[in-house]
């Protein structure tokens, strides 16, 4: 068993083309024994983003802080804390942030894919 809080967890900071402000966790996954998810905590500063992109697994996400937008079939839709999202495999997704506080979301991804 693990229990940790998600900031405890190292994190990997990301900026690239097509990504900005962008700090990943992997709160629990392979390293845990997790054989089937794993679950990642990502933070997206003001002004930050995801990468506009698709893959074959699904995501199934909550959001669990401040306010954010979700590319969805061509069309941003807004998302707060508590929203859940489902993005099925190969769905061209982005998600950024649309606050001026840190937007914070769980992602689970099935075992297999890259963690981060």
């Amino acid at each position: 068993m693990k229990i940790i809080h998600y900031t405890e967890a190292e994190s990997k900071q990301f900026e690239a083309d097509g990504v900005k402000g962008v700090t990943g966790r992997i709160a629990i996954g392979q390293a845990d024994g997790a054989k089937n998810f794993c679950m990642r905590v990502f933070e997206l500063a003001e002004g930050g983003f995801t990468p506009c992109h698709a893959h074959d697994w699904e995501h199934e996400i909550f959001i669990h802080a401040g306010e954010g937008e979700v590319l969805r079939q061509g069309a941003w839709q807004p998302v707060t804390a508590g929203n859940v999202v489902f993005i099925p495999g190969n769905e061209t997704h982005q998600i950024r942030n649309a606050g001026k506080t840190p937007f914070i979301f769980i992602c689970l991804i099935p075992s297999g894919a890259p963690e981060l």
